[in-house]
């Protein structure tokens, strides 16, 4: 019986020892069922970041790409195009943020955005770079999502709703007369403006024609479509500080014109009815005879009689 609890006893302190030596081994990272590796080891939960990093440095280094062949690698130029789209890419995101308020995005960032266009353009087409190598294929199909592709509408749609084209030289590189115009135009305004700032009634007064010219000068490039998103905006808050922050009245000439049609208008019932009575008045005239007709009907019937 002593024999037996000693050997009891034995065996219960060798798998404690067992159970020590295990819980202190480094277990390897794990595959798991689907081929992924899976980084957390018991071991190193308590070991330190870097001793961590450096246990696990081995596997973090590889990469999916390495498994490829050569064939299917991407090119270096065309991975060199790809960092400058991306840098093109920011420069302009950043330039749209920068002057989205007030908007002025068609003024000052058209150079981002043609450089970003002809970097996607080369992209984009099957010109062949050094050594015969295109790389539309490789960065615009090569996958479901078509990231570039998608990058670049969204951004491309913003240039287009904005109306920046309309803003440009036919070039694309410069802006057009009519926006330098109005610029100028808009510029004598606003210096007219902060010339009677603290005068309101002078600034009505004397402003009046600039404003007046300002205003005209948009209208025509709202008919010919000429307009682009900062000029809109410009001329909004350029109206909004002549009518609300300053309280001036602008009259407009085709007043007068709309006056009197509206006074037309509003006689044009009065003179219907009283055409439409004196044409009823001369209809009854014309149906009513005279009395010696009547006497001579009369008298023709009485002879008629004893005849």
């Amino acid at each position: 019986m002593g024999l037996l609890i000693k050997c009891t006893f034995l065996t219960s302190c060798l798998f404690v020892w067992s159970l020590t030596l295990v819980k202190c081994t480094v277990y390897p990272p794990q595959v798991r069922g689907n081929g992924a590796i899976n980084a957390h080891s018991p071991a190193l939960d308590s070991e330190s970041p870097a001793l961590q990093a450096r246990s696990l440095g081995y596997f973090y280094s590889l990469s999916l790409s390495s498994t490829f062949p050569d064939d299917l690698e991407v090119k270096e130029h065309c991975i060199e195009m790809l960092h400058i789209f991306g840098q093109r890419y920011v420069a302009y995101a950043n330039c749209l943020v920068s002057y989205a308020r007030p908007v002025k995005i068609c003024q000052n960032c058209h150079t981002s955005f043609n450089s970003l266009v002809e970097m996607y353009t080369n992209i984009s087409s099957d010109q062949l770079g050094p050594g015969n190598v295109s790389c539309h294929d490789t960065l615009m199909r090569s996958d479901r999502l078509m990231l570039l592709y998608t990058l670049f509408s969204k951004l491309n749609e913003i240039w287009t709703i904005a109306g920046c084209k309309r803003m440009s030289s036919e070039n694309q590189d410069t802006l057009s007369n009519d926006t330098l115009y109005f610029m100028t135009s808009l510029n004598l305004s606003l210096t007219c403006f902060e010339k009677f700032q603290g005068n309101h009634s002078e600034l009505c007064k004397d402003c009046k024609l600039s404003y007046k010219s300002l205003n005209e000068l948009y209208g025509k490039m709202e008919e010919n479509q000429t307009l682009c998103i900062d000029i809109e905006d410009s001329m909004n808050m350029t109206r909004r500080l002549w009518s609300k922050t300053f309280g001036c009245s602008f009259p407009r000439e085709e007043i007068v014109p709309v006056i009197a049609v509206s006074c037309f208008m509003l006689f044009l019932p009065i003179i219907f009815y009283l055409s439409s009575f004196l044409h009823s008045e001369q209809k009854k005239r014309k149906l009513i005879h005279p009395n010696r007709a009547k006497s001579s009907s009369s008298l023709m019937n009485i002879q008629d009689k004893f005849s």
